[in-house]
């Protein structure tokens, strides 16, 4: 198996169709990240839930996902589900975003998500983000869209539990929901964990990949 690792990532831009998406899909990377370089900057931009409890969710949340980092968050008011329809909005959010950073690293949803939402802003960041090294996040859902994934970053029993705890903890207007729970978010990392060889893991889809090996 193949290990590549960032020597310089101080940078990371984190994006999401709606609160809670980033730490469903990347809250286990993110708490590895932090924890591994402290004083990480991270800018994050959530295109929906602005003005409601959901931000001050996404907040707290975030804030805890991000331990020892440079939190800027940006949590915009697009209508939850109407993505489409608001292209402009969303485009202008995405490049407003790359206008201020020059990351590292950028974690987005996946562009073959079935949700309209998350697929339209993962199709807007490489737009915006063109020479940069795009993770696509997954999130468990009944439209049943999980498929093979290109790169893992393994969690740690403690990581996966903690992120698990963290959802729970942080977004209490998403519990009703049917699969969010426990079950649903280390059963997924498990799955991920035997592919990579790891007890657990977060997945990601790659669209495209630079290497430096050397010449």
């Amino acid at each position: 198996m193949i290990r590549l690792g960032a020597e310089r990532l101080d940078r990371i831009v984190a994006v999401g169709a709606h609160c809670d998406d980033i730490a469903i899909g990347a809250g286990g990377t993110l708490l590895a990240l932090c924890r591994a370089r402290p004083g990480l900057r991270i800018d994050a931009l959530v295109l929906s839930g602005g003005g409601s409890e959901r931000e001050q969710e996404e907040q707290a949340a975030l804030t805890a996902f991000c331990p020892g980092a440079e939190l800027h968050l940006t949590v915009d008011k697009l209508p939850d589900g109407r993505l489409p329809v608001h292209w402009d909005e969303a485009k202008a959010a995405v490049e407003e975003l790359r206008a201020r950073t020059e990351p590292d690293l950028v974690l987005a949803p996946r562009t073959d998500d079935a949700h309209q939402d998350h697929r339209g802003l993962a199709r807007l960041v490489p737009t915006a983000f063109r020479d940069h090294l795009v993770l696509g996040y997954e999130i468990v859902k009944w439209d049943g869209d999980l498929g093979r994934m290109a790169a893992y970053q393994p969690l740690s029993p403690e990581t996966a539990e903690e992120k698990v705890r963290l959802l729970q903890e942080h977004y209490p207007s998403q519990r009703h929901r049917p699969w969010y729970d426990r079950d649903a978010f280390l059963g997924l990392a498990r799955i991920r964990g035997i592919e990579c060889h790891a007890r657990y893991a977060e997945a990601f889809a790659v669209t495209k990949l630079t290497l430096d090996l050397g010449e």
